[in-house]
């Protein structure tokens, strides 16, 4: 018997999911940078954002996917064109997030979701694809480099309001064309 797993376009009715497991992950990733009580983390912002993505997206390639086990999200990736200053908006699209369920992680669920993030991303128009990963999230990079991505070169710091809490990340890309 195998477990009924799938990825599809994720729908309005799945924000509520989706920001539990982003508010989980960011907590678990971020903790140490992103104090408690900031808006970031705050579920009813998060469920009114996500909502609205969901609802009416920016940009038509703006898609948020989610990882289901049977009925239940297990996980979500967000795509969107980069925004990178040295990013061509038409070829060069991004993976904004992949996230799943901490319980679930090792089964698939993750695999899954990138290849229809890519998928995705390539039905769009893009032909490479940058994501942005904390510099000391090994086990995230070791998947994604698995994968066929490798480190460009680029690198930033992004703080927090008082500028104290500073997170590092690493610059991803791989070609999908």
């Amino acid at each position: 018997m195998t477990a009924d797993v799938s990825a599809r376009l994720a729908w309005p009715d799945d924000a509520a999911a989706i920001t539990r497991l982003q508010i989980a992950s960011w907590r678990e990733a971020y903790g140490e940078v992103v104090p408690d009580g900031v808006e970031e983390l705050d579920p009813e912002v998060l469920l009114e954002r996500w909502a609205l993505l969901l609802e009416r997206p920016p940009d038509a390639r703006v898609r948020a996917l989610v990882g289901l086990e049977h009925a239940t999200v297990r996980g979500f990736v967000l795509v969107h064109p980069s925004a990178d200053a040295d990013a061509d908006p038409v070829t060069d699209g991004e993976v904004g997030e992949l996230v799943v369920d901490a319980a679930h992680r090792g089964v698939g669920h993750g695999s899954r979701l990138l290849q229809a993030a890519i998928d995705t991303l390539r039905a769009d128009g893009f032909t490479r694809v940058r994501w942005w990963v904390g510099s000391t999230d090994d086990a995230l990079r070791g998947f994604v480099t698995a994968t066929g991505w490798e480190p460009d070169g680029a690198h930033r710091e992004l703080a927090d309001e008082s500028g104290e809490a500073r997170l590092k990340q690493v610059r991803l890309h791989t070609t999908i064309g």
